[in-house]
């Protein structure tokens, strides 16, 4: 299966996006906070939205290469932003002393992964498709640079947007079932052999129909953390995070 979009511009693009996915905020944001009117993802961003197509190549060089980086029409970077309340802070004459810990750093993933999904609801429900790209993580520091990040902001991962082409047939991977993923009460570990051993058949049939070379998924999986090479350059992350500015207690 190979997932592609228009490398065309897409007149409007960007303003429809925003448009979309600011309804999709206003709605989270209300569903999580009792509808008070209360803007509090105080540690994420969306704050770079890159449509040149030099940026974008040299993105793309350093996310392992990946195509839809350059072929995409806009490209979104997610972030974990803690300076934006040191600079609030700054203003105001305030000391922090609670961001140089952990837990915001962990509330900031989350509040950019929880974004990129209402965004992704967004995007679809304008006719549009997206791609992940988690390889901006494999040169933190030099994607900062590229991005202008000021110390206490990291990139996430990138989101290529656009329309799917439609002359590249895909289909539809199929996910883990439920057995593997849902526990009861508590965690068991009991039913997921099997179910992973079903799940294998079930993603090299698929691999066949979509003519992509069979491998099984535990092994795909495995793969990726096999060695510290395998995770190409994400196994210094502790360093370049406090070259970032991040201490992290």
């Amino acid at each position: 299966m190979e997932r592609r979009i228009h490398d065309d511009p897409v007149a409007s693009l960007g303003a429809r996006f925003f448009a979309g996915t600011a309804a999709a905020r206003d709605i989270a944001t209300a569903r999580r906070y009792g509808a008070i009117g209360l803007d509090l993802v105080e540690f994420a961003d969306l704050e770079v939205a890159v449509e040149g197509p030099d940026r974008k190549a040299r993105l793309a060089a350093l996310g392992s290469g990946q195509k839809h980086i350059v072929q995409c029409p806009l490209y979104l970077i997610w972030l974990v932003d803690l300076a934006r309340l040191d600079r609030v802070a700054e203003e105001r004459q305030l000391g922090l002393q609670g961001l140089d810990y952990l837990e915001p750093f962990i509330v900031g993933i989350v509040d950019a992964a929880l974004a990129a999904q209402n965004a992704a609801i967004a995007l679809e429900s304008l006719g549009l498709g997206f791609v992940y790209i988690g390889a901006m993580r494999n040169h933190p520091e030099e994607v900062a640079a590229e991005l202008g990040l000021p110390p206490h902001v990291m990139a996430l991962f990138g989101m290529c947007v656009g329309y799917p082409d439609p002359a590249v047939p895909t289909g539809l991977k199929p996910r883990l079932p439920q057995s593997a993923v849902l526990h009861h009460e508590q965690y068991s570990a009991a039913a997921q052999s099997a179910a992973f051993t079903a799940y294998d058949l079930r993603v090299r049939e698929f691999q066949r129909e979509q003519g992509m070379t069979e491998i099984d998924w535990t092994q795909q999986a495995t793969n990726r953390v096999k060695t510290a090479e395998s995770l190409h350059g994400r196994d210094r992350m502790r360093e370049a995070l406090a070259s970032l500015g991040f201490q992290l207690r």
